[in-house]
């Protein structure tokens, strides 16, 4: 079995979104997978307008109606329900990571917005086991 590790590396927060690159690492530290990351940006994570606190986070495999197949991050400090899930704006975020391969402006509203997440999402949820370690940078 192959033990993988999650980054995410947070390059950038205007205030108004967090932008990232993840990166799956396996134990031997090779990069497997790599793709984008959308957040809201931090403030002190409060919940339903901040992104989650920098660390090291238990994940899981979960499926719920709204989002289908996902990830949930398990014991964010004061937080609940913090997923990895699709999405292409940061309106669609309370607290969750949007995945993408790109960015781009595609509402033209001047912020970036993450394009093709639906099959980003997909390929992680091939990609990574049922549970595993993710580090936010």
């Amino acid at each position: 079995m192959i033990d993988y590790r999650v980054i995410i590396n947070r390059v950038s927060d205007d205030g108004y979104s967090t932008l990232g690159e993840l990166f799956v690492v396996s134990k031997d530290g090779y990069v497997s997978y790599q793709c984008l990351t959308l957040e809201l940006p931090y403030k002190d994570n409060a919940q339903n307008i901040s992104s989650i606190p920098k660390g090291d986070y238990k994940v899981v495999k979960r499926w719920s109606e709204k989002y289908k197949d996902h990830f949930h991050i398990l014991n964010v400090p004061n937080r609940s329900y913090i997923l990895i899930h699709q999405a292409n704006y940061v309106r669609e975020l309370r607290g969750c990571i949007a995945v993408g391969k790109d960015f781009r402006d595609i509402d033209f509203d001047g912020s970036l917005d993450t394009i093709n997440s639906r099959r980003t999402l997909e390929e992680l949820l091939n990609i990574l086991p049922n549970n595993f370690t993710l580090t936010i940078m």
